[in-house]
């Protein structure tokens, strides 16, 4: 399955995910909640949020990348917890969690930044017994999508569904672990990268997830 850009993929996400939310009963009284993980998942989140009629939020976590390899995610971090690290890749690449304080550090600094540039001062929305949708564009490693779903759950939500139109199988079972539930359009057992199954993948702009919240309120 190949999407023509993340809208498309968001819509088709969307269908899916009311599908799931039926069959899986009542919701709380205030129905779900949408959080994009930026920027890649926030045109196929405002889709989503569209569909359902649920409000829109950003979630932010960052990557922590190799050194000398950035796109080679070993950890990643969300809010104020300490970072998340694939073990397994760094045993492989030789690297000790304390060799990545500056990178961490960096990322941190990153995703403040992200936070004031996205939110301003706007509230975080409370997630207190909602059921919560976090939304990607797809996963690879999922290390992103693991840190922001640790530092979710700590926040007292009733359910937290992750949803993504496509990932690495082996990731998406992973990540079975973490959230209640993983809705996923496609699996591709040649699954290399996420942006192989999108027609047009470009990259999103600061300006564009700024717009699309601005539109979802």
């Amino acid at each position: 399955m190949r999407f023509t850009d993340r809208r498309d993929a968001g819509r088709q996400l969307a269908q899916r995910l009311r599908q799931h939310l039926t069959a899986a009963g009542p919701d709380a009284p205030d129905g779900p909640l949408v959080l994009a993980l930026p920027r890649g998942g926030v045109p196929v989140a405002a889709e989503i949020a569209r569909e359902l009629g649920a409000p829109l939020d950003v979630f932010i976590a960052r990557k922590i990348g190799a050194p000398g390899q950035p796109e080679l995610a070993v950890g990643a971090l969300a809010g104020e917890d300490p970072p998340v690290f694939d073990r397994r890749a760094l045993q492989f690449l030789g690297l000790a969690e304390d060799e990545l304080a500056a990178d961490v550090a960096r990322e941190r600094t990153e995703l403040h930044r992200r936070e004031d540039l996205y939110r301003g001062k706007r509230p975080e929305l409370v997630l207190t017994g909602r059921t919560v949708i976090l939304v990607d564009d797809g996963l690879a490693t999922g290390m992103t999508a693991t840190a922001a779903l640790r530092n979710l759950r700590r926040r007292g939500p009733a359910r937290v569904v992750l949803a993504v139109p496509v990932a690495s199988p082996t990731t998406a079972a992973a990540l079975g672990q973490e959230a209640d539930d993983v809705v996923c359009l496609s699996r591709p057992p040649d699954f290399r990268a996420v942006g192989e199954w999108y027609e047009d993948f470009t990259q999103v702009s600061d300006e564009h997830v700024i717009e699309s919240l601005r539109a979802a309120t």
